[in-house]
């Protein structure tokens, strides 16, 4: 389960959760700190699971910071359920639509460019395990759940743009 707490250093209001909830605005204001007692869990920056991504493991967040957070907002939340093994992998395509070169991945990339050559990815697929994009490299920047799927537009995964720096695989549940 995740605890949130308004304030810095887990003060302030408190509310635990254990399950997926599409609107958290009832339970506190804002969040500027948590504490992962469980799993692994996808916070957004708005309800009904819209807005900035923060992928948090277990472990505890004195401020939003530390999870990257661009503002003290955190409205809905889901658990990532391991539901996936112990494997990971997903094609990159430098098109839309699949389409372009493709490579094929199973372990985290802290420079897409670097390791690929790619500078965007315009289209995933992943076929086993869960993973986070980054927007940077080095693991920085906007980030993006994916699970399971097909994905032929970067827009299916939330972003704006097809910029990815980094991406890593989600390990702990």
């Amino acid at each position: 389960f995740i605890t949130f707490y308004e304030e810095n250093n887990f003060q302030g209001r408190c509310y635990e959760c254990s399950s997926d909830c599409a609107d958290l605005h009832s339970y506190f204001s804002r969040c500027n700190s948590a504490r992962v007692e469980s799993g692994a869990w996808v916070l957004y920056e708005k309800p009904n699971y819209k807005g900035y991504q923060y992928i948090l493991s277990p472990g505890e967040y004195t401020d939003n910071q530390q999870w990257m957070g661009f503002n003290d907002s955190v409205k809905s939340c889901r658990a990532i359920k391991n539901v996936y093994g112990n494997v990971w992998k997903l094609r990159l395509y430098e098109r839309p639509d699949f389409g372009g070169r493709m490579v094929e991945w199973a372990e985290d990339c802290p420079s897409v460019y670097e390791a690929l050559k790619f500078r965007e990815v315009y289209s995933c697929m992943v076929t086993h395990g869960a993973w986070a994009f980054y927007e940077l490299p080095n693991y920085r920047g906007r980030q993006y759940f994916l699970e399971r799927g097909e994905y032929p537009r970067h827009t299916d995964w939330s972003a704006a743009s097809a910029a990815v720096g980094s991406f890593r695989r989600i390990t702990e549940f």
